[in-house]
């Protein structure tokens, strides 16, 4: 297997790890967009979010809060976004689920969402399309 975060797993390739237990490693990501940008990856392979066993999930979501507490305290931030890119197109780089945690203060630059308003209808249609879809 070729998958970069196998690799930092396995320690073919170095990484700055800041949490680590026996089904989940979290590290520095390389190109943050704060610093302490970390990465939380569940140790079995999975490409992304709807390949992820609920075991792999619940190991994975029961963590970041510790994470998260010591970014904060350990860096001196106001605050977190706390994300996933599932797809090539939603952003996915790497080929292996992983959460992303950002560390943030207010000020910092970044931007969020740029999101615009349904058309009139329009919000109606889009619920009934993913309702039908269960």
């Amino acid at each position: 297997m070729d998958c970069l975060f196998c690799k930092i797993i396995n320690r073919e390739v170095p990484a700055e790890i800041i949490y680590e237990d026996e089904s989940i490693i979290c590290f520095l990501d390389i190109n943050p967009s704060n610093p302490g940008h970390a990465l939380v990856v569940p140790k079995v392979h999975c490409e992304n979010l709807l390949d992820a066993s609920g075991e792999t999930l619940r190991s994975l979501i029961s963590i970041v809060p510790k994470i998260s507490r010591a970014i904060m305290s350990g860096l001196n931030y106001d605050a977190f976004n706390f994300s996933v890119n599932n797809g090539a197109a939603a952003g996915q780089i790497i080929s292996h689920l992983h959460f992303h945690i950002v560390p943030r203060r207010e000020g910092d630059g970044h931007k969020l969402f740029g999101g615009k308003p349904y058309e009139p209808g329009e919000i109606e249609q889009v619920a009934e399309k993913i309702k039908a879809a269960f």
